[in-house]
């Protein structure tokens, strides 16, 4: 089962949502305040679970509406996802990917593992 482990970095509290074995699939912005960060990981459990695919890296490009998983092509050429909110904020982005199966992947992961992932504080 997945979790949320929120960190605090030198500039706020941010989150990685983590896979059952412990593989980071998905990180979030910093937040100014631990309740931002919490109402962030409210948001990819709500928005995983019914976002849309579009994919940026296919020739014409069909939009889709927000919520969203957007994947893309970096410019070190490997494959990312990022999740959109019904408003259109990015709530968590991934790692590049190689394969862009691999990033698909990460999606899934992040549908299954978001909604009922725990949370956890890192001390």
């Amino acid at each position: 089962m997945g979790k949320f482990v929120i960190k605090q970095s030198k500039k706020g509290p941010m989150f990685n949502l983590k896979a059952g074995n412990g593989e980071i699939i998905a990180t979030s912005e910093t937040y100014t305040s631990e309740a931002a960060c919490n109402n962030g990981i409210a948001s990819v459990k709500t928005n995983a679970v019914e976002a849309k695919l579009e994919d940026q890296t296919i020739e014409g490009i069909v939009p889709v509406t927000n919520p969203k998983f957007e994947v893309y092509k970096d410019k070190a050429g490997e494959f990312r996802f990022r999740l959109k909110a019904r408003n259109g904020e990015i709530i968590a982005v991934s790692e590049g990917y190689k394969q862009k199966s691999s990033c698909l992947k990460g999606i899934e992961s992040v549908r299954k593992n978001a909604p009922d992932a725990d949370i956890i504080k890192e001390a």
